[in-house]
């Protein structure tokens, strides 16, 4: 993204008065438009036919269709849109549950407006954002070697180069920041990344640092 490039928001969420204040928190950011709003996961989808928006606000308790059967949805129809899931429920099963069908980032809506707009950024930027909500639920998820063994059964080498790109994804750095790194492009690095996502069977990049933290690829 550069600096004109005016990044496009919708907000899901069956409560007017959460809708709006995120709408407020979010109105005067540089480079931010609110595309529309959406008061259930069915509405989501009717709208996204019409308008595509950079990133999704969603919360995940909504009627009709509640976020979780929406993202599997609009993963399969809508790939390039960002969704950040923004909710009220903290729990650790669905941080991972939701990381692994694709969600790019989960806050929850105690979350400042300022990390909300990081957040956005950095999904738009770099596909993923990770806090410190979603690296507890991962690493909670590492601890069960039973539910690992499920996703990755069979270990599979990296080079030196993929190792050291691994690290740097799992300690939060940006493409920009890994290619100053490594001494390659951006372009480089998101290809290498999609190459170890595809060598894993990983849908996301949650999932390729579990494998990676699994098989003690990373500290």
């Amino acid at each position: 993204m550069t600096s004109q490039q005016i990044i496009k928001v919708a907000i899901a969420d069956d409560h007017k008065i959460f809708r709006d204040g995120i709408r407020m928190a979010l109105k005067d950011r540089n480079y931010l438009q609110i595309l529309w709003e959406a008061e259930d996961g069915k509405d989501v989808m009717h709208k996204l036919q019409i308008k595509q928006p950079d990133v999704l606000l969603m919360d995940i308790r909504m009627p009709e269709m509640d976020g979780i059967n929406a993202i599997g949805l609009i993963r399969k129809e809508y790939e390039s849109v960002k969704i950040i899931v923004l909710t009220m429920y903290d729990d650790q099963e669905m941080i991972t549950k939701m990381m692994e069908m694709g969600a790019n980032a989960y806050l929850t809506k105690t979350t400042d407006p300022d990390e909300i707009y990081k957040a956005i950024l950095t999904c738009v930027n770099d596909d993923f954002y990770f806090n410190d909500l979603v690296n507890k639920a991962v690493l909670l998820k590492l601890q069960s070697k039973k539910s690992v063994r499920q996703f990755y059964p069979n270990p599979i080498k990296f080079s030196e180069k993929e190792v050291k790109i691994l690290k740097l994804i799992s300690e939060d750095k940006t493409t920009e920041e890994i290619s100053k790194e490594v001494f390659l492009s951006p372009r480089t690095i998101e290809t290498i990344r999609q190459n170890m996502k595809q060598k894993v069977g990983a849908k996301t990049i949650a999932g390729l640092v579990m494998y990676a933290s699994r098989n003690k690829l990373i500290n």
